[in-house]
């Protein structure tokens, strides 16, 4: 459905895509994830037309997007503010597209009435865009996008300005709609859980260049670098060198998966391969603080007696209080292997 070939943008003497590459699927959800500045949003804009590209090329469903304007080219587009038209009631505002193509009075009244019921706003047309709560926006906003049947729909950061609980509702909601009507959908955002909540793929981006590319789970499982390992949150990464079973880190000897190749590389432990061990020869820490995660349980951070401070999780039961001396132990099946140093 979308093929992204080499494309490169420039703004002056800046670099906001370098030389992206990036294939969507039909009937696939793509997020594009990363900090701000990483080119998410300009690798959306191209898309849609909205910026045009320095070097490589578009393609949409086969056909080169050179010259070929963003109304002509059969996508929808969600901006993160929504963009509704305040002077135009609900109705007004998701029919707008419609109008565009020159869709009859009756068809358009069915496809408003329709798309309002599909996103959970049944008999919403006359209601007026001020009276309505941010979530209930979100939805006329995407009902806006999916009048014109775009063959691909773009989100940018659609979530980001709902307060977090309503996000994780709609984000499931979302998904399920997308599935529903087999819909090709590329989305921004910043939000790793909305991401992966939301994704058939997800695409990390960082400094315009592609991080890494896969399904949720292959990205938060193994992540491929530091840098993706830290914006996912975790913080347990250190030079290591692998030698047989283990590895040789500022904590000490790390066992790591079976198979591990030897040699230098960068090691993660996640939170849950730190293990709090009554063994004596568990390595030393003291509980520099200690937070309760609702249903995560607690997260501590440890200063260990050498290496880097460490990022442990636990159930509450067993959760030491700040101040306590502690042992832990490493899991191997929490040990990831990023590879070289970045």
């Amino acid at each position: 459905m979308l093929r992204l070939d080499g494309v490169t943008v420039r703004f002056r003497d800046r670099v906001a895509l370098d030389a992206v590459s990036l294939d969507v699927t039909e009937r696939q959800t793509v997020c594009v994830l990363g900090p701000s500045g990483s080119g998410k949003s300009t690798l959306l804009r191209v898309v849609a037309g909205l910026q045009a590209a320095d070097a490589g090329q578009v393609w949409l469903a086969g056909r080169d997007q050179v010259g070929v304007p963003a109304h002509r080219r059969g996508v929808g587009l969600m901006f993160q503010d929504h963009q509704l038209f305040p002077q135009r009631d609900v109705a007004g505002n998701v029919a707008f597209g419609l109008r565009m193509r020159r869709a009859g009075r009756g068809e358009a009244d069915r496809t408003v009435a329709e798309l309002l019921d599909l996103v959970g706003l049944p008999g919403a047309q006359r209601r007026a865009i001020a009276a309505l709560s941010g979530g209930e926006q979100q939805r006329v906003a995407l009902a806006r996008a999916l009048a014109p049947r775009p063959k691909l729909l773009m989100l940018d950061e659609p979530l980001g300005q709902l307060d977090r609980s309503l996000r994780e509702r709609l984000v499931v909601e979302l998904r399920q709609m997308f599935r529903q009507l087999g819909m090709t959908v590329l989305a921004v955002t910043h939000d790793q859980g909305e991401a992966f909540a939301l994704a058939d793929r997800v695409v990390v981006m960082r400094d315009g260049r592609i991080a890494q590319v896969g399904t949720p789970l292959e990205v938060w499982q193994r992540p491929a670098s530091e840098f993706v390992a830290r914006f996912l949150g975790f913080d347990n990464v250190v030079d290591a060198t692998v030698q047989g079973a283990s590895a040789i880190t500022p904590w000490g000897e790390v066992p790591v998966p079976v198979g591990t190749s030897t040699g230098p590389c960068q090691l993660l432990v996640r939170p849950t391969g730190v293990r709090l061990t009554s063994a004596d020869d568990g390595l030393p820490c003291v509980v520099r603080a200690r937070t309760f995660r609702g249903g995560l349980g607690v997260s501590l951070l440890l200063q260990p007696e050498r290496g880097p401070t460490l990022e442990a999780a636990c159930s509450l039961r067993e959760a030491p209080a700040e101040g306590d001396q502690v042992r832990v132990a490493f899991l191997a099946e929490d040990v990831v292997i990023l590879g070289g140093t970045e």
